[in-house]
């Protein structure tokens, strides 16, 4: 904790994935109907509080695995994505989602350049939308398209709109993610100030800031975060589960009671059924988020893991690693033989060191642990070699 995050521990903080609408509309990726249903229900047990599952008015197969996913009967409330006319609204209520979003742009090179209209028309629209699935008993995020670059106050304007036909909370897209941190937080503490909404913050990673974004959005008081696995979505993706969750209980000391031990099994799930590969080095659930090669931070974890690390592996199911390489030091050569029962010699492991780091630069990789013992045999054949000479 800091004075950056005072006043934040404890707040109640509700997750919104969606994976399986914007994640989905990730260029070139397609999930199928049992994948769909199967993410839903991985992310149910997650502990994630809503998730968006697909747009209905797509029809055929969309439309079946929405209806699906709410026959499941899951914790999560199940939300449906919408355009602000009633045809869209009209076939999320015949999947039976319990929430709706209703989405229409709000700034005006949007307004101007892709509807082709004017704000009357979007705050009309928006309102005839949100007082038509309010009177079928759903809850409504009424999604504010391009938020970030709207003029602010048209925004509240558009809040107010929807509050005054019963909105239940505005959703600040940041479609293009312009949006910067520093500048969020002011942002959405004056929009809450100005509207008395709930706030939930839907970040894009077009600058690498979702998930800076969205957690200074928390900061300036949003309530809910709309996050995809892995950080799926349209050009650079949405900001990511599992960074915004941990980052808000590590550094924000707000538990959204996400079960960690998950996060790493529907990562995996999420990046085969996309056809896009987990990197080694993504944050929270890579499988080099706790490999550790350098010699000094090696030595450093060995003696304390809170040294290099603020989240254990075994928080996450994974498992530390010591990887042998050119920066490698003498103590993590010790510890890597004793894995194998060896007890190396200060002496020994000093004269291996340089051994290793030479065949590192060779192979331009970090070393096999079979091919590190086969410099160990090679060590003890020269000394013993050495001796007889003598």
């Amino acid at each position: 904790m800091n004075r950056f995050t005072e006043g934040l521990a404890n707040r109640q903080i509700m997750l919104v994935d969606t994976t399986l609408r914007d994640g989905e509309q990730t260029a070139g990726v397609v999930f199928s109907n049992k994948e769909k249903v199967r993410i839903a229900q991985m992310l149910d047990a997650l502990g994630v509080h809503q998730l968006e599952v697909g747009i209905p008015i797509m029809g055929g197969d969309e439309k079946d695995s929405i209806k699906k996913i709410v026959a499941l009967d899951l914790e999560a409330s199940i939300m449906a994505w919408n355009r602000a006319n009633l045809e869209d609204i009209k076939e999320s209520i015949d999947c039976g989602t319990d929430s709706v979003a209703i989405s229409i742009s709000t700034s005006d090179i949007h307004i101007t350049h892709k509807l082709q209209t004017s704000r009357q028309w979007v705050l009309d629209n928006m309102a005839r939308a949100v007082d038509f699935a309010k009177k079928h008993n759903k809850y409504v995020s009424v999604n504010a398209e391009d938020a970030s670059r709207s003029q602010f106050d048209f925004l509240v304007e558009f809040a107010l709109k929807g509050k005054e036909y019963g909105a239940d909370r505005l959703r600040f897209c940041d479609t293009v993610g312009t949006l910067e941190p520093f500048g969020t937080v002011e942002t959405v503490k004056r929009l809450i100030e100005a509207t008395g909404m709930d706030i939930e913050m839907h970040t894009h990673n077009d600058f690498g800031m979702a998930t800076a974004n969205a957690l200074a959005g928390v900061k300036g008081g949003a309530t809910m975060v709309g996050v995809t696995v892995n950080g799926l979505g349209e050009r650079a993706g949405n900001a990511p589960l599992a960074e915004v969750a941990m980052a808000l209980k590590y550094l924000f000391n707000i538990d959204v009671n996400c079960k960690a031990l998950s996060l790493r099994e529907i990562s995996e799930f999420v990046a085969l059924a996309s056809g896009r590969a987990l990197p080694v080095c993504k944050p929270i659930v890579g499988t080099h988020m706790f490999a550790h090669e350098s010699g000094i931070h090696a030595d450093g974890v060995m003696k304390n893991p809170s040294t290099y690390e603020v989240i254990f592996p075994e928080v996450l199911g994974m498992q530390r690693q010591i990887i042998i390489g050119k920066h490698s030091g003498s103590k993590s050569i010790e510890v890597k033989f004793l894995e194998y029962g060896i007890t190396l010699s200060e002496q020994e492991s000093a004269e291996l060191l340089p051994m290793v780091r030479s065949a590192a630069v060779d192979m331009k990789r970090p070393l096999f642990d079979k091919e590190v013992m086969y410099i160990y045999e090679d060590y003890l054949r020269e000394k013993h070699r050495s001796k007889g000479a003598m």
